[in-house]
């Protein structure tokens, strides 16, 4: 009989898991920038819910998981009349900010939008203000808000920044339910211990597959994933304040692991200690509701529309010079099923910049895709990758998001091949964004609200200390909707 039994002596917590509840609790933020993008984060995350609030597709999917329950001291969903339990107000508000892939990103090894956790993080710090209000104890303060947003952020930034975990076929959406856990459960108060526990079942729950992000099977399940993993994050933290154990080597434990099972025997890196420097350099998607590794091609291509408009029926070749990534993601050829499969494919994208010079949420709409022209420039282009781009790319000082998109015709001319290495939005263009930001938060809230409501949010977001010293309840019922 083998004497080689293994112990059931609990080992102390994977040291990740202390890392990562140890900077929720006690991780100080006290750089200004990270506040003042925080801001500019907060205001961009619900322009884009509002802005889905336009999208049946979207819509339909909010509310009550079980229609007609209704919970009135719940958290409220922006833009709506729907007052939830926390668990599913995180959901509707996470889909409705990752809806229309209009929100901020964050590219590395793995890529994300840690925008995402924001649907926990609104729906928790709204709850529990309105229940601190029954109590007779104050409100969380927006302030609040903005630091679990700038936490939240690090913590999925930076372990997307050498763990890919895309390349053993895992979607990022994993690491939106951890940063939510951890986040959520040390604003519900958690100790160390329970914020560990909260994490090490985010863990456990193992990773969705990227099945629904890649052809043949590109589908709306990627505008809902994060809303989904934020929720779920929200679910574990709470039950992790009830006294829900936890599983502290529940990343490493030989055999049954996260790191053995699904990441191939391979730990996690943090290269760099937590502090800001994700929500620093986040990247806002300003101009083109795009997936990320093609707005700058998109760009390019709207630049060279007056040399290619009048010649279409010249077009002999186009050729997308690009980031390995974007090679892997959404370089597709063939029958585009949905909006999901066309603004995942950077040959339908060019193709649309090249013919209208802009790009819309609407261009992904079925009766836009019938427009034959499209098709036929698609099926004219080359997608090559220029591996400069691609260290440019992964340069942490550079973090650069590069494409070059040049038109050749069938006498032998060409159009200037146009290059453009910085998308607007990036860290480097933020002075020049900033103002399109602002528009586009305008642009959301007129679709939603009256004037006068509208007003009165503009001029919150313009005085930054006063909305973060705002009761958050307060601030959340700015939002409401009575239509």
């Amino acid at each position: 009989m083998s004497n080689d039994r293994r112990s059931a002596q609990r080992p102390p917590p994977d040291e990740v898991l202390t890392i990562l509840a140890d900077y929720v609790l006690q991780g100080e933020v006290n750089r200004p920038e990270a506040y003042e993008t925080a801001h500019d984060c907060l205001m961009d995350s619900l322009g884009c819910a509002l802005l889905a609030l336009d999208n049946p597709a979207c819509t339909r999917l909010l509310g009550p998981i079980v229609p007609g329950v209704i919970f009135p001291a719940g958290a409220r969903v922006p833009g709506t009349g729907y007052v939830l339990d926390p668990v599913q107000a995180a959901f509707n508000i996470g889909i409705m900010i990752r809806w229309l892939d209009f929100n901020d990103t964050w590219l590395a090894a793995e890529w994300g939008h840690p925008s995402d956790n924001l649907g926990a993080i609104l729906a928790i710090a709204d709850y529990l203000s309105r229940q601190r209000r029954q109590e007779g104890a104050p409100p969380l303060a927006m302030r609040q808000v903005l630091t679990a947003l700038i936490k939240v952020y690090e913590i999925q930034g930076v372990l997307a920044l050498e763990n890919a975990f895309n390349r053993v076929g895992l979607d990022h959406v994993v690491l939106v339910r951890v940063a939510s856990a951890a986040v959520t459960a040390a604003l519900l108060g958690g100790t160390q211990e329970q914020i560990i526990n909260a994490l090490s079942n985010a863990w456990l729950d193992g990773g969705p597959l990227r099945t629904y992000r890649h052809a043949p099977n590109t589908g709306s399940r990627k505008s809902w994933a994060a809303g989904d993993a934020t929720s779920r994050g929200v679910r574990l933290a709470l039950m992790a304040l009830q006294g829900e154990m936890g599983y502290p080597s529940a990343l490493t434990a030989p055999g049954w692991g996260f790191y053995q099972v699904l990441f191939k025997g391979e730990s996690f890196t943090l290269p760099r200690a937590l502090g800001s420097y994700v929500v620093e350099n986040i990247l806002f998607k300003v101009a083109y509701p795009a997936e990320f590794h093609a707005q700058t091609a998109i760009e390019a291509a709207i630049s060279l529309h007056p040399q290619v408009t009048s010649r279409l029926s010249e077009v002999a070749r186009i050729v997308i010079e690009t980031q390995e990534p974007a090679v892997r993601i959404i370089d597709k050829t063939g029958p585009l099923h949905n909006p999901a499969d066309r603004d995942h494919c950077l040959q339908y994208m060019v193709a649309v910049a090249l013919l209208e010079s802009q790009i819309t949420m609407k261009d992904y709409e079925d009766e836009r895709a019938r427009d034959p022209r499209i098709d036929a420039l698609r099926e004219k282009m080359e997608v090559i990758e220029k591996k400069e781009f691609t260290e440019d790319y992964l340069d942490p000082e550079k973090r650069a998001i590069a494409n070059a998109v040049q038109v050749f015709f069938s006498d032998g001319s060409a159009t200037l091949r146009v290059e453009v290495t910085y998308p607007l939005g990036h860290r480097r263009r933020r002075a020049e964004a900033l103002p399109l930001l602002r528009d586009k938060f305008q642009n959301s809230l007129g679709g939603c609200f009256p004037p006068e409501r509208c007003q009165t949010i503009l001029d919150l977001f313009s005085d930054r200390e006063r909305l973060a010293a705002m009761p958050v309840d307060e601030f959340m019922e700015l939002f409401i909707s009575t239509a």
